[in-house]
């Protein structure tokens, strides 16, 4: 005789699934990862994880832009991150004579391809130490003028074995109130801090323009932003690779302002002198302290002579004369009194090789930089 077969039963309780209990369940899981996730603080170390130099080469610049949809790029303030897709993030090889170059934008290149920075015609020049070791160059080159800004690079620049660093700079770098204007030393405030203190700097490390994320915002959705900018860094390597765009190039842009305002005051301050005390010369003097044993190149860049209105007493829009030739005299002086190589630069160019800004140069204007910058490295090597 067949036996009937067994009608369906409900599922026991313990085999149902209780939605309210897995929703709850799921936001407390969800609320104890954002905790632990503010408290180990693990932005840094993935900012090691790069495809960079693995994948696809390493960038020839540190990654900055506005418009990440034309130049395969875009600013974030991590720094492990940002470093970590550089060229020089590789190993340092054995016959490797390793430069890097420390400015603002026009050593980064503003409008100009990564091809045709001074870093990069450095590199086409193919130099060789005495000893066979071929010259490298790196550009460590960032947007915004200031010294706190260079300092930051400078030190993390330590960490990838340099022979020589070049450091570039003006006048607009050195004024006390713009030293911590830099977003990236804003993003940055516990490496900016270690920095002032290690060189008992001049500026205040409790500043109020630093940036320090609360608990909250240091948790998984606080800092989702800052997450989805470095998978971002990642994905972009792919065209970066492909096209060597990095920056956006508009066809049309406001060129260099000629005609300038009748005033003589530079960042408040009026002629007719300039101070020591007026700028931050102690940023420098920690630079080359930073850089210790390494030989350090500064490099005061071309600026922009206007010949329009008003230029009897402004060089150009950032800079009087009165205080721009001061200047160079106290860079001149503090060189000789602390055995600096140094580089004045300061009139190499006409007007014509300077693009949107004061500072910023055509290809042939750094072309000629770099010629500049090799003798000045061939007569240090004497």
């Amino acid at each position: 005789m067949l036996e009937k077969p067994p009608s369906s039963a409900p599922l026991p309780d313990h085999a149902s699934i209780n939605l309210p209990r897995l929703l709850i369940k799921t936001l407390c899981l969800f609320i104890l990862f954002n905790l632990v996730f503010a408290f180990i603080n693990p932005l840094p170390a993935m900012g090691n994880l790069s495809a960079y130099n693995a994948i696809f080469p390493g960038r020839l610049r540190l990654p900055y832009g506005e418009d990440a949809s034309q130049s395969y790029n875009l600013s974030l303030f991590n720094l492990e991150a940002m470093f970590a897709s550089l060229a020089v993030a590789a190993p340092k090889a054995a016959n490797e004579y390793r430069v890097v170059l420390i400015g603002d934008s026009s050593t980064w290149g503003y409008y100009l391809h990564p091809d045709q920075t001074s870093s990069a015609y450095l590199n086409q020049a193919n130099l060789s130490r005495s000893d066979g070791r071929k010259m490298r160059f790196y550009n460590l080159g960032y947007p915004t003028q200031s010294l706190a800004k260079d300092l930051l690079i400078l030190n993390r620049a330590l960490r990838y074995q340099p022979d020589l660093i070049i450091w570039s700079v003006s006048l607009e770098s050195f004024p006390k109130n713009t030293q911590l204007v830099s977003p990236i030393v804003q993003h940055n405030p516990q490496e900016m801090q270690t920095v002032i203190q290690s060189y008992t700097l001049n500026l205040d490390p409790h500043d109020t323009s630093f940036i320090w994320p609360n608990y909250w915002q240091n948790t998984l959705l606080g800092r989702r932003r800052d997450l989805a900018d470095l998978l971002r860094l990642q994905l972009y390597g792919v065209m970066w690779a492909a096209t060597g765009i990095d920056q956006y190039y508009p066809r049309n842009y406001t060129p260099v302002q000629v005609d300038l305002p009748n005033d003589q005051t530079f960042h408040k301050l009026e002629p007719p002198t300039l101070k020591p005390e007026d700028l931050s010369l102690d940023i420098l003097q920690a630079g080359f302290k930073a850089a210790a044993n390494i030989p350090v190149l500064l490099v005061n860049e071309p600026i922009f002579l206007s010949n329009g209105e008003n230029s009897n007493i402004r060089y150009n829009f950032f800079y009087p004369r009165w205080a721009y030739d001061q200047y160079r005299e106290l860079l001149s002086a503090q060189s000789r009194a602390n055995g600096w190589h140094y580089l004045d630069l300061w009139n190499l160019l006409p007007a014509k090789e300077f693009t949107n800004s004061a500072i910023h140069v055509t290809p042939q204007g750094e072309a000629e930089i770099a010629q500049k910058i090799e003798e000045a490295i061939q007569r240090m090597a004497q």
